[in-house]
This record gives C-alpha cells, structure tokens and sequence, in this order.
C-alpha cells in the first residue's frame, strides 16, 4: 500500500468545481495583480482570524519581513526567536538588518521556552517571533506578559497555525502581528506562493499595505520605500473557496491526530505529539520523536510510506548562519532536531492509510533491542 506524505490532488478534486469557477472569474475580469479577489479573501481571512486587519502579501516569508521591517524593526536591533523553524523566521530578521537572537525549545511542546526568554534580552531587544510549530500555539501569556515589561514588540510566525487556538484567541490575534503563510502543502494552501499578515493596529497595517506595493500612498504616489509583495488576484480567489473548509479540514487533521495517538505504539523509543492541553492544535505535521529514526524512515519508505523531517538542521547550525552562532548551544533544539519524524497527514487520509502507517511502525518495534 503506498501512502503518500500529502495528497494535494485529492483535496482539487473534493473542491474542483469551486476552484475552476472561481479561477475563471479572475481570467475574465483580469483581475490579476492584488484587486477585489484578494480584497475579499482578506476580509473573510481577518475574520476567521478575529482580527482588524489581513493583508495579504506574496509569501509566508514576505509576511514576516514586512512586519519587521513596518515595525521599524532594523540595523543593530535584536529579535529573539527559536531555532527549530524553518530558516525564513531568522531570514527576514537578517534582511531587515536586525541579529536573530535564538532561545531553546520547551522539549514538550517543541516551542518557545519562555523560561529563557528573559535572559535574551539586551538593550538592542526589540521584539520576539514565536513560532507556532506544527500547528500548535507557543506559550502566548508568559510571552505577552515579558513584552509589555520590556516594551517589546511579538510578531506571530503562525505560518503553519491557520484556525489554531491557544485559550480561544485565534493564531495571530494575540500579538503586535501575525503572519501566515500559504504555501501549498500549508492547512489553508494557494497554488503558489501567497502569505499573509493580521493585526488589530490600524497603522501598521497601512503600513504593510503600502510596503508590499512599493510604498504606494495611490498610484504613483510614492511615500516610503517598499517592494512588489503582492498577493495575486488568482491566490487570493482560491483561498477564498478553500477558506471555506479550514475548520472541517483542522477538524478532519485533529480526528486522524487522534487515530494515530490511539493505534501507534506507546513505549520508551517512541514520543507522540503531547495534547494541548490551553488550545487547539491544527496538526499541520504530526511529529513523533525517536531515537531510531534513520532506521524506522528506512523500514516505511520500503514499505511505500512517504515521511519528511522538520526540520533536521537548527538554523544556528546552518551554513548560512554557522559562522555567527557556531559556537552556541541548544541542546533540547539540537536534539529534537536529530529525532523528529513527520508522519503523513492530510484532510482526505484514508483510514487504511492511518492503519497501514501504524501497523508498520509496530513492526518495526519488534526490531527495536
């Protein structure tokens, strides 16, 4: 039985009709570049997020970088954030001309250990970036309560947390912002790249929306400097119809999350994902941690399952920014980065798979000494 990592193809073809409509509606008004399709998406997108403001921008990573950078955010500043994230959390730190300044992992929860957040900050502080990871809320109180001590700002990496809660605040309404992105294989995807960024200050989203049109007061009306980071009028069409699914889809991802805690094997060589205990967890990865990965990747790949590895190099350790942090250490990051293993997860999993996916791994269990 081959059981694909995700399946894309499935969730067109549950929704083909709506997307072939809603794709033609573009092509007939030529509506290409921002305009009403996205203008409508960010409304609906503001509200399933319970806040003032979406904007929406070219990628998860342009999202980031232009809250940064619209916060003020630049040369000689620090933003503390973590290292087990994809490389675009500290990349848009590093293009805004700031120092990412990385803090360890709760080993539980793979997010931001608050506990450790204080000791971070320096007089160069100037916001924190905690990451949603997985698809389950950091910590947000503790956090929250050390920014305002500080004056600090928090900027939401909520690009793997679409419609996930922590105490029935939506991801991306509890900090200064939030950003999101919709890559493809993302809960709420586009067909390409698409992000975007929530907020409830009226200003900073003026701000983001002139940035990501060239700092465009109207047209040709250049007040400030920006970049072209529009969203297309074709994403913002398609995930105005996909939109409509995400909470049956996290719900869908929370029931097979639930499959998988129930029939794979419970014992000292296998972690599953901890339950939220504060919120809800969207489970855009379901991530077990072992220390027989490479062993057990081998075994499912020979048995027609497809896995990934998010992410397998803590950006300290990356070429691009080894030089610099090289000689840090953070040991629990470190660690869950050599153990963690993603499992297949998707809306439209079959229940066969689920089963087959967790047969295997008791089978390897019996080759665990």
């Amino acid at each position: 039985m081959k059981v694909p990592f995700l399946d894309l193809k499935a969730q067109y073809t549950a929704i083909k009709n709506e997307i072939d409509e809603a794709i033609a509606q573009v092509i007939d008004t030529c509506a290409f570049a921002g305009g009403p399709f996205v203008e409508k998406f960010e409304y609906e997108f503001a509200q399933l997020c319970n806040c003032e403001h979406a904007i929406g921008v070219g990628s998860g990573t342009e999202a980031l970088w232009l809250s940064l950078s619209a916060l003020g955010i630049g040369k000689g500043d620090e933003v503390i954030t973590v290292p087990n994230t994809f490389i675009a959390t500290a990349e848009a730190i590093s293009l805004c001309g700031a120092k990412p300044v990385f803090v360890d992992i709760d080993e539980n929860s793979y997010n931001m250990d608050v506990v450790q957040i204080r000791g971070a900050i320096t007089r160069k502080t100037k916001a924190i970036i905690p990451v949603h990871l997985f698809g389950r809320m950091a910590d947000m109180d503790p956090i929250m309560e050390i920014a305002k001590e500080y004056e600090l700002f928090v900027v939401e990496d909520a690009c793997q947390a679409h419609g996930a809660e922590y105490k029935e605040k939506k991801a991306g309404s509890i900090g200064t912002a939030g950003c999101f992105s919709f890559y493809p294989g993302k809960n709420l995807g586009a067909y390409g790249d698409a992000g975007a960024v929530t907020t409830n200050d009226r200003h900073l989203a003026d701000r983001i929306r002139r940035r990501r049109d060239h700092g465009q007061k109207q047209k040709y009306i250049h007040v400030e400097i920006g970049c072209n980071a529009r969203m297309d009028g074709l994403q913002g069409a398609i995930l105005s119809v996909k939109l409509k699914n995400i909470t049956k889809w996290n719900d869908k991802r929370r029931n097979i999350a639930a499959l998988y805690d129930q029939l794979l094997p419970d014992n000292n060589w296998l972690n599953k994902p901890k339950r939220t205990l504060n919120g809800k967890h969207v489970y855009h990865i379901y991530a077990v941690r072992t220390n027989q990965r490479d062993r057990l990747v081998k075994h499912l790949h020979q048995n027609q399952i497809q896995t990934g590895i998010h992410y397998p190099i803590p950006i300290h350790l990356q070429e691009a920014y080894r030089e610099e942090y090289g000689d840090t250490h953070f040991p629990i990051a470190e660690k869950c980065c050599s153990e963690l293993l993603s499992l297949p997860i998707y809306p439209e999993m079959p229940v066969e798979f689920i089963e087959h996916v967790s047969e295997q791994l008791k089978m390897f269990e019996e080759t665990v000494g």
